[in-house]
């Protein structure tokens, strides 16, 4: 009687969405460039929200969805390209904004450090079906809300809870839509893709 040892099973790196398109470092430039163009155009897609000066916009949706699409290294590096333009006089954060001075630059900073743990998360799969996508987007927006707010509360004087109702609170609504987008478009790409795992 002889036994089989069991297959060993070796773990490969996981793919996210850009890494389906053939390897270049044109390509890789073009996607940064790409999701820093992006994340700054869907910044200009605002809604005020009466008492705050942060404003409803797609750019945290943008920035989520670059950082999963493109991966950890890439989403940073597109969101820390749309950081510095934009600090640097680029017109493109939200309501045609620019600069590190404005009270929401803290949301900015927290998009850039969301758009690489959900690119990472990505990598390992987070993005393949919908649950998974759901707990990737809550997670990131969790991060943009846990550096934009104190950054607002600093940058107005406000104190925490005042920074929560007005940087926090107004947009659950439009975040928990921002996902079910996200859980419903993610998945999907990744079944377009035939690649969904």
């Amino acid at each position: 009687m002889s036994t089989a040892a069991a297959p060993v099973r070796t773990l490969r790196t996981g793919t996210v969405l850009a890494d389906l398109l053939p390897a270049s470092r044109v390509r890789d430039l073009a996607l940064v460039a790409g999701g820093a163009a992006l994340t700054g155009l869907a910044a200009q897609l605002t809604v005020p929200v009466p008492g705050s000066p942060v404003p409803v916009s797609g750019q945290t949706f943008a920035a989520l969805l670059v950082g999963t699409a493109l991966g950890a290294r890439r989403g940073f590096l597109a969101l820390a390209l749309y950081a510095l333009a934009g600090m640097a006089g680029v017109p493109w954060f939200a309501e045609a904004g620019s600069g590190y001075a404005m009270p929401s630059f803290g949301y900015v900073l927290g998009m850039l450090l969301a758009a690489t743990v959900v690119g990472a998360l990505a990598r390992r799969g987070a993005d393949r079906s919908v649950l998974r996508t759901a707990g990737t987007m809550v997670l990131g927006s969790a991060i943009i809300y846990a550096v934009g707010v104190p950054y607002l509360a600093l940058a107005t004087g406000m104190t925490l809870g005042q920074a929560v109702a007005a940087g926090l609170t107004p947009f659950l609504i439009g975040d928990a839509l921002k996902a079910a987008l996200a859980m419903g478009a993610l998945p999907a790409a990744w079944k377009l893709a035939g690649r969904k795992g």
